[in-house]
């Protein structure tokens, strides 16, 4: 089969590798119909991530075709499609019965991490039973990959760890997919503001479709001052990083309200610098984390009835077999007005 490989800080290739094969009796392995393409990937790429070693499939997202089970497998047959988990999880250890999936004492982050990814025409799901999800008869398949990863991170990591609630004012530092993904599922919540603060013009009108109430564009407006002003001095009752970058995560620590949440979903390959010395008289949290997946079937729900469209997210289609002119175009985000690549096998 033909796979995307990481080879090394700002080194990938679409080259020939050997079919996945069961393993183990919980194994289910997946043709893939849909993928895309993560920022983590682009993380990966940079070398933030060093668990990832060379002759990695990359990619955790995705839709497909159940191809074969292992022995133990109960809940598929060949031919089912399945939503692909970002997420393993085995189902059965403490940690998976507290629903901390992404701390799964034989799963967590695995695909495209340490075990071969999506981003090929096959792949090896460890414990299938938990860690797919069946498609309803109808579904979009194309938004529903967006519920592999991006959505529930948003939704979990973001609005849910940050308490958001009905009346708060949010502010979302970021508005690439993850940005995006938290500023949809944030109207769950009925907040009375949201403000999304990012560089790009083109993003920010997007943001404003989607449901902000207020941007602000860093570069040509001090985001901190800014948002000082929209809350009367107060600050935000909520700020959400959604880029994993110091600069980021500086601007929710000053712009965070006493009593106020501090949300980092984005993933961080540097330091920051936490200035406890003004934060700790501000009686404030800060949560950060990795997805566990336990709201996706919530969302499932949510897109199969009508209440809100990930697809809305995707602005670039590819084939599978052009996922290097795809990574070019993810990339370049801003320069090519991407947000979520879908790569149809």
């Amino acid at each position: 089969m033909k796979a995307l490989v990481y080879n090394g800080p700002g080194k990938k290739d679409w080259v020939e590798k050997p079919r996945p094969v069961i393993q183990e009796p919980t194994d289910v392995i997946v043709k893939i119909t849909k993928t895309t393409i993560c920022g983590s990937d682009l993380h990966i790429l940079k070398g933030d991530v060093p668990t990832v070693t060379e002759g990695r499939t990359l990619g955790h997202e995705g839709v497909g075709v159940v191809e074969e089970i292992g022995s133990a497998v109960r809940n598929f047959m060949k031919g089912d499609p399945v939503l692909i988990s970002c997420i393993t999880s085995c189902g059965s250890c403490p940690n998976c019965k507290r629903q901390l999936y992404s701390h799964c004492d034989d799963g967590g982050w695995q695909l495209g991490h340490t075990v071969d990814g999506t981003q090929a025409e096959y792949v090896r799901i460890r414990h299938g039973d938990n860690s797919l999800y069946p498609i309803p008869d109808g579904a979009d398949e194309e938004a529903l990959v967006m519920l592999s990863d991006i959505l529930p991170t948003g939704l979990e990591i973001g609005v849910q760890a940050g308490g958001v609630k009905p009346g708060d004012t949010l502010a979302i530092v970021g508005a690439g997919p993850v940005g995006m993904s938290a500023l949809l599922t944030a109207q769950f919540y009925s907040p009375s503001k949201i403000v999304m603060i990012d560089m790009d013009p083109a993003r920010l009108a997007l943001a404003r479709q989607f449901g902000a109430t207020d941007t602000v564009q860093v570069g040509s407006e001090d985001a901190v001052v800014k948002v000082l002003e929209m809350t009367d001095g107060r600050g935000v009752d909520v700020a959400i990083e959604a880029v994993g970058v110091p600069a980021t995560f500086d601007i929710c620590q000053k712009i965070v309200s006493a009593g106020g949440k501090i949300a980092n979903v984005g993933v961080h390959g540097k330091p920051v610098e936490l200035h406890i010395e003004h934060l700790w008289i501000k009686n404030i949290n800060i949560s950060m984390g990795l997805v566990n997946t336990n709201t996706t079937p919530m969302l499932l729900k949510t897109v199969r009835a009508g209440k809100f469209d990930p697809g809305k997210l995707i602005t670039h289609r590819f084939a599978l077999n052009e996922i290097l002119d795809a990574y070019e175009v993810f990339g370049n985000a801003a320069r090519e007005k991407a947000m979520k690549v879908i790569l149809a096998a």
